[in-house]
């Protein structure tokens, strides 16, 4: 009897102590939960319970009876993660964030099949998502954008989905891709993606997509993004801008024009798109004039000449409709100047480098330059009217009285535009 009590009594003392030993844990869980509560209401007594959590899942993760349990890693990563976020020391944040993402993963390891413990590892894993985020944006305002990037992918892979999270990775990769090409890349794969969600500042990461190709080297993509863009955001005037720029970079001229013709048709009333047409029938004149410049044939010569007039004149009625639509278009009005006068300018240099042989042409050419300046006259005058401070518009009105030989006026407006600084 007597050795049947002293059995009876060992089966009871272990039963005491394995109590204890999982008492840690189930304290450390209450105090956590506790915690969890609290927290959006009074954070002092939110804390208490946390460092009181934190006591508890010490102990019991030196426990061999609870060191390895599924509960203890997802509470250790829960509490530490919790213990992180609320910390704003680096010296302090960074050890428990370790710990926490260590458990973490030793939780979701041992968890994998039964997934008991999901709720718990999944809120941690957003808490060091938080701290990570937070982390990564000082990085970013000191510049530290490879620090930055890392940061914020902790918070992208704990959240693949997240826009912000998306977002936050491909700024950081882009900046970083000024020094390192390679993260260009990575950049172009986080935005693609972002501009298959419904992120509200999608248009933006359509201009800033193609401004990465740009740097990428990659000026295919970066003309179809930014018609994507546009075709997404028709009204959108940068990306609008965009394209015509890349496409008259890389030589899509005929592109862009029957674009924006598609676009007023949809938009009559939209003077923006008239003054983007006069862009590029102006562009594709001026690279005809640089082909003619290295043309050695008079006749292709002359060829070359008259288209370049010819798109100078379809540019001009392109900025006119603009005006009507809005007679105070300040950009239009500069930029019809422009295109009226270039012509007459571009006749009137040639006139003066005839041979003197040829003094027939010469008073012929110098009288259509009279014709054409005169007629540019009033626009020249309107560009200056709009934007009295502009020095290309005072140039151009300039080169009016240049031609005209009226050195009185010419010396008024040079000092109009000394005067601008």
């Amino acid at each position: 009897m007597k050795i049947k009590f002293l059995i009876t009594g060992l089966l009871g003392l272990l039963s005491v102590a394995a109590f204890a030993q999982k008492g840690e844990l189930n304290n450390a869980k209450e105090q956590y939960e506790k915690y969890d509560a609290l927290r959006g209401g009074s954070l002092k007594l939110a804390l208490t319970s946390l460092t009181d959590a934190k006591t508890s899942i010490d102990k019991a993760s030196l426990n061999d009876k609870t060191s390895a349990l599924p509960l203890t890693f997802a509470l250790k990563g829960a509490i530490y993660a919790a213990l992180t976020v609320q910390d704003t020391v680096p010296a302090t944040s960074l050890p428990n964030f370790k710990i926490a993402d260590d458990a973490l993963g030793k939780a979701k390891s041992l968890d994998s099949v039964k997934q008991e413990n999901k709720k718990i590892i999944d809120n941690a894993y957003l808490n060091l998502a938080q701290y990570q985020f937070n982390k990564g944006r000082a990085e970013f305002q000191d510049k530290k954008f490879e620090m930055a990037y890392h940061s914020f992918d902790y918070f992208r892979q704990v959240l693949p989905n997240d826009t912000t999270a998306l977002y936050a990775t491909g700024l950081a990769a882009a900046n970083v891709g000024a020094t390192n090409p390679k993260y260009y890349t990575i950049a172009i794969t986080d935005y693609n993606k972002l501009l298959t969600t419904n992120y509200s500042q999608n248009a933006t990461i359509y201009y800033d997509l193609s401004s990465i190709y740009l740097s990428n080297k990659d000026t295919a993509n970066a003309f179809k993004i930014a018609g994507d863009g546009v075709a997404k955001y028709p009204t959108n005037n940068n990306l609008r801008r965009r394209e015509i720029e890349i496409g008259l970079q890389s030589g899509k001229q005929e592109q862009l024009i029957s674009k924006i013709d598609a676009a007023i048709a949809s938009d009559p009333k939209n003077k923006t798109l008239y003054y983007y047409q006069g862009i590029t029938y102006a562009q594709i004149a001026e690279s005809i004039g640089d082909k003619e410049a290295k043309t050695k044939d008079p006749v292709a010569k002359a060829a070359l000449e008259q288209q370049k007039v010819d798109n100078y004149n379809k540019a001009a009625d392109q900025y006119k409709k603009a005006i009507a639509i809005d007679p105070n278009y300040a950009e239009a009005g500069l930029s019809l100047g422009y295109v009226v006068v270039e012509p007459a300018l571009d006749l009137y240099n040639a006139a003066n480098q005839l041979p003197t042989n040829q003094q027939k042409k010469y008073d012929a050419d110098m009288a259509q330059v009279q014709v054409l300046i005169e007629a540019a006259k009033p626009y020249l005058q309107k560009a200056v009217d709009l934007n009295p401070k502009s020095p290309e518009a005072l140039q151009n009105l300039k080169s009016y009285y240049l031609v005209k030989r009226d050195m009185t006026n010419a010396n008024l407006i040079q000092k109009k535009i000394e005067a601008l600084k």
